[in-house]
């Protein structure tokens, strides 16, 4: 196909334009588009062609991001008139279930209605579920603590799961409040629970824990879901089969599942994702085959400026630098100057580079200063196991943190193959990434 387009801008004298799929040499694979004119000679003939090549994976990235919003729009107004049928058609069936129940005279008759009710309810739930998708979910707004919330629900949990599944609570005893719907936060904590059992058909174990936390400006730059402030965390963490990264982006998505047909509609994760949003919050997704899966829920909390003070001045009881010359590798230009400036901040003297190669240009001038390199691991034209392979050919001592963003979790493994121990996921506090480094200093 390249070939034939640049043989016809050839023949025609017109300029080459031409996207491809690049196999890079991680593994991965990016979009670039190719764009040269040729040039003749006084005979006519082609001479030569000049012209650059663009890596344009994240703008189709985002142009994937908008058709999907857009898919997921009409898809909710559809569902939303489909529900809205469904519900004229089961309320008289449940209705005529208890006239009927009047009259049966025998257990077995009274089975079958026991049935068809279950079958009613079951199918009035998912159209609720349907309904709070395509509405854009609203609901109540009252002071609560998840905590009480989780706490009910492990009592479902333990009653209903497999005894294969050992199921662990740690949760902070102030634990703010918050403020919403408390049968909406209930499906969010079960949908979630409920993932992981289905993740986990041998076996394994489930922990679910509850944390104060504020959210500073390093975070909050980084993750345009948030804002900073007070937040109440909640993880769910399971040892199953985890997701593999080709699944990871969709499971999100509404009526997106790889279950069987009949025991699963594709809209758990999507109605928690919107039942999250709704109430201000957020969802980080980490999984990685056959090493589980960890859900963070983050949701606005409702505490006092001296609770959350108090709980900020923890979190910035941090380890300073005394000086140390930190490389700073990322081709996000407001990550680079919230790390900048938060580095600087502790104690630390700061080199930035926007990509891999000006990266190995900097540690080559500058190898005997720089004391720790920290650099993303999705990067155009040179990424990060790339760089990590280069800077320990120059020197295998070389200290490095690897990073990555919620869309490639799967830079864990990619940096422990590159040789690397330490890893800050994206998007990272202050506190997180100061912990690391100054480890990664005094290891």
């Amino acid at each position: 196909r390249v070939a034939e387009a640049l043989r016809r801008a050839i023949e025609n004298g017109t300029r080459y334009d031409e996207e491809k799929r690049v196999l890079w040499p991680d593994g991965t694979v990016r979009w670039t588009v190719s764009r040269g004119q040729v040039y003749y000679d006084a005979a006519g003939r082609p001479a030569r062609m000049t012209g650059v090549t663009f890596d344009i994976t994240d703008r189709k990235r985002m142009l994937a991001q908008a058709l999907r919003a857009q898919r997921m729009d009409s898809i909710g107004t559809l569902a939303g008139g489909i529900a809205h049928d469904l519900n004229n058609v089961l309320a008289p069936i449940l209705m005529s279930i208890e006239t009927l129940r009047d009259l049966v005279r025998n257990e077995e008759d009274a089975e079958v209605l026991d049935t068809l009710q279950t079958g009613v309810l079951r199918a009035s739930g998912l159209v609720k579920q349907v309904l709070s998708f395509a509405r854009g979910v609203e609901g109540q707004r009252i002071p609560l603590n998840p905590r009480h919330i989780i706490t009910e629900l492990l009592k479902v949990v333990h009653d209903t799961f497999p005894k294969s599944i050992d199921v662990r609570l740690n949760a902070s005893a102030d634990l703010w409040t918050v403020t919403g719907d408390p049968t909406q936060l209930h499906q969010v904590f079960l949908n979630l629970c409920l993932n992981a059992r289905d993740a986990m058909p041998a076996g394994g174990n489930l922990s679910i824990s509850m944390e104060n936390i504020v959210l500073d400006e390093t975070y909050a730059a980084m993750n345009p879901d948030s804002l900073p402030g007070a937040y109440v965390k909640i993880k769910v963490i399971d040892t199953g089969t985890g997701i593999p990264p080709e699944i990871r982006e969709r499971v999100f998505e509404p009526f997106f599942t790889t279950k069987e047909i009949g025991k699963g509609t594709g809209l758990g994760l999507s109605t928690t994702l919107a039942i999250v949003k709704s109430h201000g919050g957020f969802i980080h997704l980490y999984s990685e085959p056959g090493r589980g899966t960890k859900f963070k829920v983050y949701l606005p909390a409702s505490t006092t400026p001296a609770a959350a003070r108090e709980v900020a001045l923890e979190q910035t009881r941090l380890p300073r630098g005394n000086g140390e010359l930190i490389l700073v590798v990322d081709d996000e230009a407001g990550i680079r100057r919230i790390a900048q400036r938060t580095l600087e901040r502790y104690g630390y003297r700061v080199l930035l580079a926007t990509q891999g190669a000006e990266a190995v240009a900097l540690y080559a001038q500058r190898a005997s200063e720089i004391a720790v390199v920290l650099t993303d691991m999705a990067m155009p034209i040179m990424d990060g196991p790339a760089l990590i392979i280069a800077l320990k050919s120059m020197n295998p001592a070389v200290k490095i943190i690897g990073s990555s963003g919620y869309a490639a979790n799967d830079g864990v493994a990619k940096a422990v193959g590159a040789g690397v121990g330490h890893f800050v996921p994206k998007p990272y506090t202050a506190e997180t990434m100061l912990t690391v480094l100054a480890g990664v200093l005094n290891a």
